[in-house]
């Protein structure tokens, strides 16, 4: 055996389950249950719920008329069925969003009448195709919506279920569309009657909005999003390895409550815990890892069941067993983790 996988091996046995109800962790239902349903469905945010998640991720963007409505991108094609809808074939657009040039057709574009005759599709059916069977089933959801799900989720079990909304591309959508991520949530949330007091956080890659939300939000809790490489749009001199020094945690402490962190941000190749949850910790943040899923083609080669890039074992359990040793407070993940028995 390799000493990476004996590193593992022996992590792995040292590790405390990571699964059970109420351990502490915090599970976070990535887009809903995206390996069993197609992503930002209400059908997605139901199983997760169902699967004893405690918060489920929407992603917002916003429509022609303003709504807030979930989506991975305000690019509509990879989960809609908009390229194939003639009517709206004139939509077709080239953006230039974040730096990178975008076609396709968009959110924003679309008010939220028409948004609802399109239908959810899976985004990446090549490694989940049995989520490519609810191909047009689900309409896009909005905030409201899925606010609705929630409560009427908590009133059946008798559970608090939190929301973990990501403002997508918000600079962007400010500056060039006219559109304010941060007025449009923090109005919904006003109409809604959700408060600071409800489980709540919110995400965001960039760091103006947050900050604009710890200057109007009255106490949510706000997270700053990081990756390995890049920086966020809002501030381009910047690089999210520079934000993740210690110096550079103390600033985002400043308005942030917590650091959503890559996975490899988190563990080193062999499993081991890296600096960056200690590091956090010491700044005051929490850290929330993204993302587990159960796929062997997302899993590093160690926690791998077979060769099927599709294929699924325990991985997904054992990496979350993993981030729990290494102290982080909560994990994205894509498909169920408590409750589950694994070898």
């Amino acid at each position: 055996m390799s000493k990476p996988r004996l590193i593992l091996a022996a992590l792995l046995a040292a590790a405390s389950p990571a699964l059970a109800q109420g351990d502490g962790m915090l599970i976070i239902a990535h887009r809903g249950a995206s390996a069993e349903r197609p992503e930002h469905t209400l059908a997605a945010y139901e199983r997760a719920i169902d699967q004893g998640a405690d918060y489920i991720e929407p992603d917002l963007v916003a429509t022609k008329d303003l709504v807030l409505v979930s989506r991975h991108e305000n690019e509509l094609s990879g989960t809609t069925d908009v390229a194939r809808r003639e009517e709206f074939e004139d939509r077709r657009r080239e953006k230039t969003i974040d730096g990178r040039r975008v076609a396709g057709w968009f959110a924003e574009d679309f008010t939220l009448a028409e948004l609802r005759t399109l239908r959810a599709k899976e985004r990446i059916p090549s490694l989940r195709p049995a989520n490519a069977r609810f191909d047009g089933l689900y309409q896009v959801p909005t905030l409201a919506d899925i606010v609705a799900l929630v409560r009427a989720k908590e009133a059946e079990t008798g559970r608090r279920i939190g929301l973990y909304p990501e403002l997508k591309h918000p600079t962007f959508l400010l500056q060039t569309e006219g559109i304010d991520l941060v007025d449009l949530l923090l109005r919904e949330f006003g109409a809604l009657g959700i408060t600071p007091q409800d489980p709540v956080f919110i995400q965001s890659f960039e760091i103006a909005p947050l900050q604009r939300l710890k200057q109007r939000g009255g106490g949510f809790r706000l997270v700053q999003l990081v990756k390995p490489e890049d920086g966020p749009a809002d501030e381009p001199a910047m690089r999210y390895a520079e934000m993740v020094t210690p110096t550079g945690l103390a600033e985002v402490a400043k308005y942030a409550d917590a650091l959503g962190a890559q996975i490899d941000m988190v563990l080193a190749p062999d499993g081991t815990p890296t600096s960056l949850v200690a590091d956090a910790e010491a700044a005051g943040l929490d850290v929330h890892a993204w993302t587990v899923r159960p796929e062997n083609d997302f899993l590093p080669p160690m926690l791998r069941t077979g060769d099927d890039p599709k294929g699924k074992g325990c991985g997904d359990v054992k990496l979350a067993e993993l981030l729990k040793a290494a102290g982080v407070a909560g994990v994205f993940s894509d498909g169920p983790l408590k409750g589950r028995s694994c070898p």
